[in-house]
């Protein structure tokens, strides 16, 4: 087990799950004061870290709305981060989290979570987060402004500005500029080259992922085929056909029969189980 001082947190010595290593603080670039005699654990991604460092660095990624834990310190040589991710788990265990600091890292982890993977966002008149129980209606109505103004209070999903006009609506309310800024990124993007992909000198550069829609980028190196990192489905970036789909004509380093898909016009909708 770990142990915190009253001033700060440090690993108990005796605790023979934790790598202590005798090197700096991959996490902090300051060099420790002269008696520091605070032990260093090794992640699992083999970078040395303080409780406190560690502690710092996970609430500063929270705070920017981050809740998937990469590890930022550069890899051995190079000015290249080593964007290991780690666990919650090892993060609570290695961070010496406090009962209150878990309770805040949980509670922020499920809320960041619960947006990026659910129909939630937060309603322009009180800010409470709301679900979007029909994905084919962009008018949403808020339950909290409803109440307290004892009338029927709606926003809009995609402008996020108090809903005109008539609903429902799929494509837009009558606020000016309210527009589908993810469907102008994918219409109007740049085109990129796979290098490693035989024949694409031209691909547009943002898809949308064909099964959840979530907006992705190829970094141009490998094969054609991408893991969506909201729906974790591949698919061919090429032809936007699902990965089994797309090898039954082709193979991953050169195009299905079907050639490179147009822009996309339109934005999937996932329909989870």
């Amino acid at each position: 087990m770990s142990t915190q001082n009253q001033d700060e947190k440090r690993y108990d010595p005796k605790d023979t799950t934790l790598k202590f290593v005798n090197r700096p603080d991959d996490l902090d670039p300051m060099p420790p004061e002269e008696g520091d005699m605070g032990l260093r654990a090794e992640m699992s991604c083999g970078h040395a870290v303080t409780p406190e460092s560690l502690t710092g660095w996970c609430r500063s990624l929270l705070d920017q709305g981050q809740y998937k834990f990469k590890c930022p310190a550069l890899k051995n040589g190079t000015l290249q981060k080593c964007d290991e991710l780690w666990s919650y788990q090892e993060v609570r265990r290695l961070a010496v989290l406090t009962t209150e600091e878990m309770q805040h890292f949980e509670e922020t982890i499920a809320r960041l979570a619960a947006i990026e993977y659910c129909e939630y966002k937060p309603c322009p008149g009180c800010r409470t987060y709301v679900e979007r129980e029909d994905i084919t209606n962009l008018s949403v109505q808020c339950p909290v402004c409803t109440s307290d103004k004892k009338k029927l209070f709606q926003f809009c999903w995609q402008c996020l500005a108090s809903w005109k006009g008539k609903a429902p609506r799929s494509d837009r309310c009558d606020n000016d500029g309210c527009i589908n800024t993810d469907l102008q990124i994918l219409t109007n993007c740049k085109t990129t080259a796979l290098p490693q992909v035989k024949g694409v000198e031209a691909c547009p550069s943002i898809r949308a992922c064909p099964t959840c829609g979530q907006r992705v980028e190829h970094d141009e190196t490998g094969c054609k085929n991408i893991i969506c990192p909201r729906c974790q489905v591949e698919f061919c970036f090429v032809c936007l056909k699902l990965t089994p789909e797309c090898l039954k004509t082709s193979s991953y380093f050169i195009p299905c029969s079907d050639g490179v898909a147009a822009r996309q016009t339109s934005i999937p909708v996932w329909h989870r189980n």
